[in-house]
């Protein structure tokens, strides 16, 4: 059952129509309906066309947090082979908000994380939303030294809201950690290819994303703070988080701009939640791309070109 969004409201009626239809030709073989419903399908494909065509950024924001959106287990599954997941920060706890392992991804051996958000109600408190807890940073951390250690290049899925703000979280460290994993990232003198499938939200997500080569599915997001967040702390006001969206500059597109993140990953027509796996296919074809630019770098050139890409971020948009 498609999920429809609040801008996709004069999609999912043309779409209702032709799937009742659909559905009284299969009660009735008498009646021919399927010229009817191919020509609402066209008219749905042509509203679709044009409802993406032109997204606003509190739209994208609704895209990226889509439920049906493929969630890393999904990429996982379907990109990588001889996954092992290996569990634990090796002081507190296992967090589940953030997975990870060796595996291989089209043939080549590497070290995958990613936040997880859970696709129903049990997974999603399972993983906590995609929020991680300072153990989940400890263990990126305790992952990333593992590939450091055996040369092994990093693939980072970041899609996450940001990191948990509860109390215990807090107890337990969790701005160092966050700030340990945003330090480890910079200095792996390994590959580092991060990819925002979905979410990109705050220091959580900066803490997976300070990489080599940063691309970002064409309507995920990325940004300092939520526009929910935003439009409290600024306006005192939660309902101004249109307003916010735009502020931020938190599309794909805008990042692009400035030189925030290396490139934008084409999604199908409707999203990344239309067609799962032809996005995670286009995910996999550019991260071996960004894999293949970084051929025959040595570590110390790893290391300085990463510091200078963040030196540097921000400066096309100033000079424009």
């Amino acid at each position: 059952m498609t999920t429809y969004l609040e801008f996709e409201k004069p999609l999912s009626a043309i779409e209702g129509k032709a799937e009742e239809l659909r559905a009284m030709g299969r009660a009735n073989g008498e009646m021919d309906v399927e010229k009817e419903a191919a020509a609402l399908d066209r008219k749905a494909a042509d509203i679709l066309r044009d409802l993406y065509k032109t997204l606003s950024p509190w739209a994208k924001c609704q895209v990226a947090r889509h439920p049906a959106r493929p969630h890393c287990r999904d990429y996982i599954d379907h990109l990588f082979t001889e996954y092992t997941p290996l569990a634990g920060d090796r002081n507190f706890a296992d967090d589940l908000a953030v997975m990870g392992g060796l595996a291989r991804l089209d043939g080549r051996p590497v070290v995958v994380i990613g936040h997880e958000k859970g696709h129903d109600t049990r997974s999603r408190l399972e993983h906590n939303f995609g929020m991680a807890r300072p153990e989940g940073y400890r263990k990126a951390i305790r992952l990333m030294d593992l590939a450091d250690r055996f040369n092994l290049p990093v693939v980072s899925l970041v899609d996450t809201p940001g990191a948990y703000p509860g109390k215990g979280a807090e107890e337990r460290g969790q701005s160092e950690a966050i700030a340990r994993s945003t330090q480890r990232c910079l200095q792996l003198g390994v590959p580092l290819i991060s990819v925002i499938i979905g979410e990109g939200g705050s220091g959580g997500a900066v803490a997976f994303a300070t990489a080599s080569r940063l691309a970002m599915l064409e309507h995920s997001i990325y940004s300092v703070i939520s526009p929910e967040g935003c439009a409290s702390i600024l306006w005192r006001d939660a309902e101004k988080m249109r307003e916010a969206a735009e502020a931020l500059r938190l599309t794909a597109q805008d990042l692009k701009k400035l030189g925030a993140i290396d490139r934008i990953i084409p999604e199908p027509m409707g999203g990344a939640q239309r067609d799962p796996v032809s996005a995670i296919e286009s995910v996999g074809k550019a991260v071996l791309a960004m894999l293949d630019e970084m051929k025959g770098m040595d570590r110390a050139a790893i290391v300085n070109e990463r510091r200078q890409k963040f030196l540097n971020i921000g400066s096309k948009g100033l000079a424009a």
